[in-house]
């Protein structure tokens, strides 16, 4: 599988950094104990099976010229069933909808449904596997929105290959 990834200024990634040390603190599920050199604040814009080549890859390549981009972080959001994927929504502005459209479109066909335009929910994620019974308690210790970051740079992660590479930025 195959992500872009959007990575966020390093005030942001602090931001990010010190909710999940948090909810280390509280011996809670948090994106801190994953060890893995790739593991850091993101926002998946896109996932796809495979990797282009060529106008495709160029054209993601110039959509990424519309950064960096002022977002804000909104309230925790679950996914899932349970156990959950606790994170924070991103408030998507029309900048980010249009990089995320114009993406999307050079990097089809996409892996889901929930990547493409109309149905993407930006999000960073905070923690994985968390279960209905600490729910209350994960909520409590993130507290307020950390509001503004910024969106200062692109990855590619092939999660089968376990490549890392930078696109744009940090």
């Amino acid at each position: 599988m195959h992500h872009l990834d959007l990575v966020l200024d390093d005030a942001s990634d602090r931001a990010v950094r010190d909710e999940w040390a948090g909810l280390v603190a509280a011996d809670l599920p948090s994106q801190a104990r994953h060890r893995s050199a790739s593991n850091r604040p993101h926002v998946t814009l896109t996932t796809s099976e495979g990797w282009p080549a060529g106008g495709a890859l160029e054209a993601a390549l110039a959509s990424l010229d519309a950064l960096p981009l002022d977002v804000s972080l909104g309230p925790p959001v679950l996914f899932g069933r349970g156990p959950y994927v606790l994170a924070r929504l991103v408030v998507a502005t029309a900048d980010l909808l249009s990089l995320h459209a114009r993406v999307a479109e050079a990097l089809a066909p996409l892996s889901s449904d929930l990547v493409r335009p109309g149905r993407w929910l930006p999000h960073v994620t905070l923690a994985r596997r968390l279960t209905a019974e600490r729910v209350e308690e994960a909520l409590a210790v993130l507290g307020s929105e950390p509001g503004e970051v910024r969106i200062v740079g692109a990855r590619h992660w092939d999660s089968v290959a376990r490549l890392d590479e930078s696109l744009v930025g940090p």
